[in-house]
């Protein structure tokens, strides 16, 4: 694992870097996820040549958590924006999955003359709505925040959901707060309309257990690309990774 130091802090995020002579494909992982624990496995299936990224964003996973930063999308990338740059990364390709979509769109607005591809896996394009994890998160008591915020991490469990308990463990409660509130809130551009803006090639994978969606149809009328990974719902990496690496290479 490897670090990086954002510009102008003393804050770190780490990552996997994995060596390939094709063009790098950095992972951004969802809320209370870490691509250290969510893509490891996928990229052993990947079986391609191509250089690897997988990011722990600030906040969760293996890289700092300091409760000074505003765990916003837009921040998020701002400072994955320089580390592309100072990785001197030309040309890349985005994976971005749930709300680290969110993160991969508004990335590729900002790099689309070093975009080559985005792939994006249930990726939040709208405002979240309730019976989602973001939009209970994002409305947990705030003046008794440890309390309840532990209190949603045990129903979590309880409901059988121990990987991503696992993993939302290694979060700052603060960083799951605030990128849930934005999930909520939406982006200032909308997502969705900012995806539809690219020229460049764009994917978007679902679980066949998440279908039916009425994103299946509505996506490919404005030119993105439709995958779906068999025998897996939203959380795909942990589900069938063997399958979801292979939709991946399809989209390459």
């Amino acid at each position: 694992m490897r670090e990086y130091k954002i510009r102008g802090t003393n804050y770190k995020i780490r990552y996997n870097d994995f060596y390939g002579e094709l063009t790098p494909i950095i992972f951004i992982h969802g809320l209370g996820c870490a691509g250290s624990f969510d893509y490891v496995e996928v990229a052993s299936f990947l079986g391609v040549n191509h250089r690897i990224i997988l990011i722990d964003l600030l906040g969760a996973g293996y890289s700092d958590k300091p409760l000074s930063f505003k765990y916003t999308v837009d921040l998020h990338v701002k400072y994955l924006k320089e580390f592309i740059e100072d990785l001197n990364l030309e040309e890349i390709i985005i994976f971005g999955h749930s709300l680290g979509g969110a993160i991969a769109i508004e990335l590729c607005d900002l790099l689309s003359n070093r975009i080559k591809t985005l792939i994006l896996s249930e990726s939040n394009l709208d405002p979240s709505s309730y019976g989602s994890a973001s939009f209970e998160i994002a409305n947990i008591n705030e003046n008794d925040f440890d309390k309840s915020f532990e209190k949603k991490i045990a129903e979590y469990e309880e409901s059988g959901n121990t990987m991503w308990v696992a993993a939302l463990r290694n979060w700052l409660p603060k960083a799951a707060f605030e990128m849930s509130v934005n999930a909520v809130s939406g982006g200032e551009i909308s997502w969705r309309n900012i995806l539809y803006q690219f020229n460049f090639p764009k994917y978007f994978i679902f679980g066949e257990k998440s279908l039916p969606d009425a994103d299946f149809e509505k996506l490919q009328e404005h030119g993105v690309i439709i995958e779906v990974v068999p025998n897996a719902g939203h959380s795909m990496a942990w589900e069938n990774p063997e399958d979801f690496a292979k939709v991946i290479k399809r989209c390459l």
